[in-house]
């Protein structure tokens, strides 16, 4: 099955590779749209809310002709499974728990999905590692236009793409990129981020985006407005000033780190690795805490024994339902703890012995 291969692999957006990739962990660009003539879901009855998830599958398979796009039906897998997308962020929260007909569509290369029935009838997303926003519209924007070949969108001349959410009205996109920030988060300037963020119409959400808290030192930061602007000027705003800005107050505070302090870093470093490498168990939080640690080490070359890819390919591997999913079996946290850290002692062991 698909999403048994994809739990054992790491996410694309996850290879470390891309512009900016040391502190831009990935780009995410996500489009809502709704079907014209059909109510927006809040309103929508059971019957309809079917009868809108089988238009869209036939034409998002019909979009996928000779594209390795995979349809799975949400409510016909198990919670574990969800867990797995939510995960890889190819599903929200939202979705998993949606009543009714829901599913998404996901490309062969995990790196985009089509949500069906979220909030809105359609969400588009494609996400890659590092700052890739060009690559991405592009992307983004032809899967959108196949599919609007296919279907009528709910349109406004004057509005724009209508949305359940206000917020969405207009171009109905939302930018996204996830930063590792935890130089501002040591020196205690991480508060700068989220008011300037504020002050710039942005929101700041955790790794598994609204409703988390950030894990880690991860920060997903996502445009507010969509209406009254389009989508170039947003993506240019990320590009040439929302995240230069912030990338250069990271790398100011990596430096103030490196120069007044680098003891107490190769400190906190170093202690991050040996528990990894000795740990019996371990949490989640635990976990992201130590690897975020070891990422600043690596992009600081402090530490040399490990590479980018093998640290985010532990972020993803570690999270719950994909330690169920390799490991074969349901788990209780405890267990999980224990799996967690022989996971992760095994992978520090291979890259430590090549």
């Amino acid at each position: 099955m698909m999403i048994d291969e994809l739990a054992k692999q790491p996410g694309e957006w996850l290879n470390g590779q891309g512009p900016m990739s040391d502190i831009v962990i990935s780009s995410r660009i996500r489009l809502a749209r709704n079907v014209a003539g059909f109510p927006f879901l809040p309103k929508a009855t059971t019957e309809q809310r079917k009868e809108i998830a089988d238009l869209l599958h036939a034409r998002i398979d019909a979009h996928a002709t000779n594209q390795q796009w995979q349809y799975v039906d949400i409510a016909a897998i198990d919670e574990l499974d969800q867990r797995v997308l939510i995960e890889r962020h190819l599903i929200s929260r939202q979705l998993a728990d949606a009543p009714g007909a829901h599913g998404v569509s996901i490309s062969g290369s995990g790196a985009a999905s089509v949500m069906v029935n979220e909030e809105d009838h359609l969400r588009i997303q494609v996400l890659r590692s590092g700052m890739q926003l060009d690559e991405i519209w592009d992307e983004i924007n032809d899967i959108d236009d196949r599919l609007e070949d296919k279907i009528d969108f709910a349109f406004h001349p004057r509005y724009g793409y209508l949305t359940a959410c206000p917020t969405n009205v207009g171009t109905g996109i939302r930018v996204s990129v996830m930063l590792h920030l935890p130089g501002l988060k040591l020196t205690g300037e991480i508060e700068r981020v989220f008011r300037a963020a504020k002050d710039m119409r942005l929101a700041v959400r955790g790794m598994f985006g609204e409703g988390t808290e950030a894990s880690g030192d991860f920060f997903q930061i996502s445009n507010q407005v969509t209406l009254g602007r389009t989508e170039e000027e947003i993506i240019d705003d990320f590009k040439h000033l929302v995240v230069p800005k912030i990338v250069d107050y990271e790398n100011r505070a990596r430096q103030a780190l490196v120069q007044e302090k680098p003891l107490a870093l190769d400190d906190r470093i170093w202690r991050s690795y040996g528990i990894l490498c000795n740990a019996r168990t371990i949490s989640s939080e635990e976990t992201m805490l130590h690897l975020s640690h070891l990422r600043l080490g690596i992009n600081l070359g402090r530490i040399k024994l490990l590479d980018l890819p093998t640290v985010n390919e532990l972020f993803l591997l570690t999270q719950p339902a994909h330690l169920q999913k390799v490991h074969g079996a349901r788990l209780n946290g405890e267990q999980r703890s224990s799996a967690r850290a022989d996971c992760i002692r095994r992978r520090l062991s291979q890259v430590g012995n090549n």
